[in-house]
């Protein structure tokens, strides 16, 4: 009877693992086909020739596929972790969700760590020798003008026709250059113009209403950071690396329940969102943006590093923020520094005078003037602009009216 339940133990313990293996083959595929997708898009049209060197640019390209589908799996850990314990928590004896477990869990974190480091110290590195190796050419703002840039186009687009119709035609190559040029600039003002002829929907509601969505987003954060702050001075176990918490399903993570973790996984797509647009906006990684169709493979290999990176952290960022209460597994949680309380309270007060220092000066009278126009708020404050001209208007002999 023994030997009968330690084989029943084992079959099941097989039967497990080959179940959490396809189910992270599948997870892995499906990132895998978006990021191919999502990188073919950018990748420069010209790199695709038939000869000795496709092999080399082809397996570049996978090998920057598979780094971009490992950082999406980062992303992921947190909500995918989050939703998880809420689901179990909410439906604990389903037998449509017995595959999602802790074990499950800790699996897909581990392997995240492990093609995280495989990617970054291995396969990005090979890639880009193995590509410079073989003679491959390597290596905003808030509001934008586009009446200008229509403008300088226009002008750019006149200057090449009257170089063009002066030029004879024995000089056919410059010609042909010319009218690529010129093709070229035809393609950039049709951009243009087609972002200014924005319709009205999409300026008087879909605009404003992402940057309200922002600026919620960002003052929500910089309100739980605030609150991390506090906990991290009066509780020991607010710290990243604190006591451990109950397993997943025991346990809901936020005093909300459901609501409040649905907020903190939109939270953590924002902090992501938000680290990738201020990288890209630094000065230095200006040129460092991907173009479509016109990204290079070593561009594409510096890009996938960089988010990479960016993913990797976030989701320390998060926890050591206080923007989730979700324990870091496997060697996530395992960096000595989130056990030091200076470190960390230290990071948490620079995100919060940082973010609010940000956004007192994203937010300016400029952009509020902006947003109450498309909300059509303006016509309010113009109708009580005018009421009070009209109460201090001097009367005909030369005396204020009274109110």
């Amino acid at each position: 009877m023994e030997g009968q339940d330690e084989v029943s133990a084992r079959e099941q313990h097989f039967h497990s693992q080959v179940r959490e293996s396809t189910i992270c083959f599948l997870i892995f595929a499906i990132l895998y086909i978006i990021s191919y997708f999502i990188i073919t898009r950018y990748k420069r049209k010209s790199d695709e020739q038939e000869d000795e060197d496709a092999v080399v640019n082809r397996i570049s390209l996978f090998l920057s596929t598979f780094t971009l589908a490992v950082s999406a799996g980062a992303v992921l850990l947190l909500p995918f972790s989050i939703i998880s314990n809420e689901v179990l928590l909410a439906f604990p004896q389903n037998y449509y969700i017995q595959w999602l477990n802790g074990s499950l869990i800790h699996g897909l974190w581990n392997l995240a760590s492990l093609f995280s480091n495989l990617c970054l110290f291995v396969l990005m590195p090979f890639a880009f020798f193995f590509l410079e190796s073989e003679g491959f050419a390597g290596l905003k703002k808030i509001l934008e003008d586009l009446d200008e840039q229509i403008y300088m186009i226009t002008l750019e687009e006149e200057a090449l026709q009257r170089r063009l119709h002066g030029l004879s035609s024995s000089v056919g190559y410059n010609v042909t250059e010319l009218e690529q040029e010129l093709e070229n600039v035809k393609t950039l003002k049709t951009k243009l113009e087609r972002r200014k002829k924005a319709s009205a929907w999409e300026r008087n509601l879909v605009y404003p209403a992402v940057m309200i969505l922002l600026l919620i987003e960002t003052s929500i954060s910089v309100l739980l950071v605030a609150c991390n702050i506090l906990c991290l001075l009066v509780d020991e176990t607010a710290m990243p690396k604190g006591t451990r918490g109950p397993g997943i399903g025991s346990a809901s993570l936020s005093t909300f329940g459901f609501v409040g973790a649905a907020l903190e996984i939109i939270l953590i797509f924002y902090l992501m969102v938000s680290s990738v647009v201020g990288f890209y906006s630094l000065r230095f990684f200006g040129n460092f943006t991907p173009k479509k169709d016109d990204t290079t493979m070593t561009k594409i290999i510096g890009n996938c590093v960089s988010i990479l990176v960016l993913s990797s952290a976030l989701p320390v960022m998060s926890r050591t923020l206080g923007i989730t209460r979700f324990d870091l597994l496997g060697d996530f949680g395992r960096f000595n520094w989130l056990g030091n309380f200076y470190i960390v309270l230290s990071y948490n007060l620079l995100f919060a005078i940082m973010t609010t220092l940000c956004l007192i000066r994203k937010f300016t009278s400029a952009v509020r003037e902006e947003l109450f126009k498309a909300l059509g708020l303006h016509k309010l404050h113009l109708s009580d602009t005018s009421r009070d001209s009209e109460t201090t208007k001097p009367s005909a002999n030369g005396h204020q009216k009274a109110l």
